[in-house]
């Protein structure tokens, strides 16, 4: 069955590379993946791209380049996750909270017709803001407003 391979695996700060790949598919299938969170309003992002695996089964988006036809097309190692797109028009994504991660979803469908064939595989991924044991200290001294990040 189709897996998807993420590094960092479960979670990763946000400006950091995600490498995604996915094992198990047949010779040169035709799959689209598709990555979608939710903002801290509960507004929906979403981003696709249009693939084919190698002749191994193998879909490394490092080396494989994503086909015309989704949001972005070319070798875009990350661009499942700067293409994202707004439901609402002219939304933007804001992080205002950075103590809580962003939840990405990332979804293997088969083929690249406008609506999604059978979902092959799916994954949860955590892209955080802050490095585990980092504090967050507010700093109020006068008219300064400022906030202090500690590492461990």
């Amino acid at each position: 069955a189709p897996s998807i391979r993420l590094s960092p695996a479960a979670r990763s700060l946000f400006d950091e590379p995600l490498a995604i790949a996915v094992q198990g598919l047949g010779p040169r299938q035709q799959v689209t993946l598709r990555t979608s969170l939710r903002d801290e309003t509960g507004e929906l992002f979403q981003a696709s791209a249009h693939y084919q695996a190698g002749d191994d089964g193998e879909l490394d988006l490092a080396r494989c380049p994503a086909l015309p036809g989704g949001s972005f097309s070319g070798l875009e190692p990350m661009g499942l996750l700067w293409a994202l797109q707004p439901q609402k028009p002219f939304w933007r994504l804001v992080k205002r909270d950075v103590q809580s991660p962003f939840l990405l979803q990332l979804e293997v469908f088969e083929g690249h017709g406008e609506r999604s064939g059978r979902l092959l595989a799916q994954a949860q991924h955590e892209r955080a803001f802050l490095r585990d044991g980092v504090r967050r200290v507010p700093v109020r001294e006068g008219r300064i407003r400022a906030t202090l990040f500690l590492p461990p």
